[in-house]
């Protein structure tokens, strides 16, 4: 499940933000001779050993400074009276800063997170004022805030900025404090207007709340006589969706129940869905005549037509505005990777490309075929057969999730517990649980860190009447490791600064190692003599599907820049035509259909933007970090290599299990898996 991604780097990249000229009150105003000249004087005063920080520094400053920030000779002075050369003076500047910026920081995140509960949590009926608050950024006019008190000046001035390649270049001989610092220069290279901060803030609210509110009422689908979903069941897209496809392989009604939600499926990615169906437990649906019965009378709906691509395409518009602001990543595409993620947009493609046009995948394609005794459908992205709990029948997963946990308190309550049984000392699971708080959640679930050590980080879930079903504790539990995650690199990393992981794909790895955990917890262990070889083809053939979706999603955002004048209804064209060639290139030789446009469902794509890839990266840390924890104590190599905090992917990579981020492990892994099989 999506896991809200605004710690630290997140907060750094929204206060350093924004776009469109006629918001901007000056450009830039410091001349090349000023510059020099202010160099030029910094050098004489503070000698050799400060020219690269000084050139770096004030080449920075004059890059945001404005007109009303004060002449040339006001830039000069400022830079002369801030300026602090390193040693004690410097390690001061910085313990004040980071306090502060907790303060700041942390306490924006909360408001966020407490303004935003009506909409994420079963709070009753979303009101228009619920939207309004929920979509308003308390942060907004921080950054200018920070520039009119020359704040953000002096740590420009002081903390230089470094590109991804210098900090890989320097990443062997950095400290962690040194890394602070480098984390302290990415705070401020930019200077967006608040007012765009706060629309873009507003347009991702909105997205998340129509994709939070996407519920299709499953008893309520008609055409097939011999399929009966539980009465009242209400299944969110594409989470729930999907995750009810996976629960029906090996049932009696199986193949017809996944034909039909794929049916589903494809009617929201085309919008020939009927606006009526949707969250509207009033009203029978027919997928596939797409015929409405209301009051016994069967009559056409009205379709969304575009309307989930049009949210797709005012996410774009909000962030391309943010465009002009960023001299270093000036396109929505280099912040999401190269800023944030901090691995090229191209590496990460190449790295996936690597993968899904493997030999290996047509093989693993027939291994479930032949355990399914059937062909491949399109939906077989998602076959759930490999893990432990398909030999489990769904009711008594239900019974005994729902008998654990009834309610979000249980599901708290028993957190230090599950802790313990993955072999975490009892102090230590209390500590960590105590930054932790459960809630029910409006939508499929999603894990929030806190942004202060003072702060809990939150859990949140779907926890229907009845108690929590299966669904909802696998889900529950893929968050539980994110918030462990979340709390161990914000109380126990050496710095504020680096609190964190690299990117999000790392958080994500945590979360996939706790929720194929799951039934271990339930004390339902699997004793299949294959279970490790079942577990890697899982791995792999999960991978294969996300990295399908992650390269549709990147796509989708280079044609957009390329066509930044679409409509919703071009969008959603494009869509569909970028997913089905990625379709036909990767997947028709595995699968044997062509056109096939199921890996544009993924709500992440509305909502989140260019948050997708996080997971496939993620499933490949996870494996990686898998190989180092066997043998040795869960507990504390989980905490040894979080503990690292947020240096450069590769260089934790390389920390963390030896070798930097790769496709190689699965593979070769997958190799030795398929040989067990044939």
């Amino acid at each position: 499940m999506k896991r809200i991604f605004i710690l630290f780097a997140g907060l750094v990249l929204m206060l350093s933000s924004c776009n469109n000229p006629k918001n901007m009150k000056s450009t830039k105003s410091i001349s090349h001779e000023t510059i020099q000249q202010t160099i030029d004087s910094l050098k004489l005063i503070y000698g050799e050993t400060e020219f690269s920080r000084i050139e770096k520094g004030v080449n920075q400053v004059a890059g945001l400074w404005r007109a009303e920030d004060g002449s040339g000779s006001d830039f000069t002075n400022f830079c002369k009276e801030s300026y602090i050369i390193s040693g004690d003076k410097l390690e001061a500047l910085y313990s004040s800063l980071s306090r502060n910026f907790e303060v700041i920081w942390g306490n924006m995140l909360k408001m966020n997170i407490e303004l935003m509960e009506p909409l994420h949590m079963d709070l009753g009926p979303i009101t228009p004022m619920d939207e309004k608050f929920g979509s308003y950024n308390p942060s907004a006019h921080v950054t200018e805030d920070l520039f009119a008190s020359k704040i953000a000046f002096t740590v420009a001035l002081n903390f230089p900025f470094y590109t991804l390649a210098e900090k890989e270049q320097n990443a062997a001989n950095w400290n962690d404090r040194q890394w602070g610092y480098a984390r302290m220069g990415d705070a401020f290279t930019a200077r967006p207007p608040a007012e765009l901060l706060q629309k873009s803030s507003e347009v991702t609210t909105i997205a998340d709340t129509y994709i939070s509110e996407y519920n299709i009422c499953m008893d309520k689908l008609t055409g097939n006589d011999k399929i009966n979903f539980p009465e009242g069941m209400r299944l969110i897209t594409h989470w729930g969706l999907r995750d009810e496809l996976k629960s029906n392989y090996g049932t009696d009604e199986g193949l017809a129940k996944q034909e039909m939600i794929y049916l589903v499926m494809k009617r929201i990615v085309d919008q020939s869905i009927p606006t009526e169906v949707i969250n509207n437990d009033k009203v029978l649906w027919n997928p596939e005549t797409n015929k409405i019965t209301v009051d016994g009378n069967e009559i056409d709906g009205t379709p969304e037509t575009a309307r989930r691509y049009s949210f797709l395409l005012e996410n774009f518009k909000a962030v391309k505005a943010l465009d002009v602001y960023y001299p270093n990543y000036p396109t929505f595409i280099q912040r999401k990777f190269d800023g944030e993620m901090e691995i090229s947009q191209q590496e990460v493609e190449a790295l996936f490309v690597s993968l899904v046009s493997s030999p290996l995948v047509k093989e693993v394609g027939s291994i479930i075929a032949k355990r399914l005794g059937r062909d491949l459908r399109p939906y077989d992205i998602w076959y759930d057969g490999f893990k432990a709990r398909s030999g489990i029948s769904q009711d008594l997963l239900n019974q005994t999730t729902e008998k654990l946990y009834p309610n979000a308190e249980a599901f708290e309550k028993a957190l230090p517990g599950i802790l313990e049984k993955f072999g975490f000392e009892t102090m230590t699971a209390n500590a960590i649980c105590s930054k932790i708080r459960v809630d029910g959640s409006r939508g499929a679930g999603h894990a929030w860190g806190a942004a202060m050590k003072s702060e809990k980080a939150r859990l949140r879930t779907r926890i229907p009447a009845s108690g929590m079903n299966y669904k909802g504790y696998n889900i529950a539990v893929h968050e539980f490791g994110h918030n462990v995650e979340q709390t161990i690199t914000l109380q126990n990393v050496s710095d504020y600064m680096i609190n964190g992981v690299p990117n999000t794909a790392f958080t994500e790895a945590l979360a996939f190692v706790f929720q194929k955990r799951d039934l271990e917890l339930l004390g339902m262990k699997e004793n299949n003599p294959q279970k490790e070889y079942l577990q890697v083809l899982d791995n792999f053939w999960s991978v294969y599907e996300i990295m399908g979706v992650s390269l549709v999603d990147m796509k989708v955002w280079k044609w957009m820049y390329e066509n930044p004048e679409t409509t919703p209804e071009m969008l959603r064209d494009n869509v569909i035509r970028i997913a089905k060639e990625v379709w036909n290139e990767y997947y028709a030789p595995v699968f044997g259909m062509k056109d096939e446009p199921i890996l544009a469902i993924y709500s992440h794509m509305i909502d989140n933007p260019l948050y997708l890839s996080a997971y496939p990266l993620g499933h490949l840390i996870e494996f990686q970090l898998e190989g180092q924890l066997k043998g040795k104590s869960f507990a504390a190599e989980i905490q040894r290599i979080y503990r690292q905090g947020r240096v450069v992917p590769q260089v934790w990579m390389q920390k963390a299990v030896g070798e930097k981020l790769s496709v190689n492990p699965l593979i070769n892994a997958t190799e030795e898996a398929i040989k067990q099989f044939n």
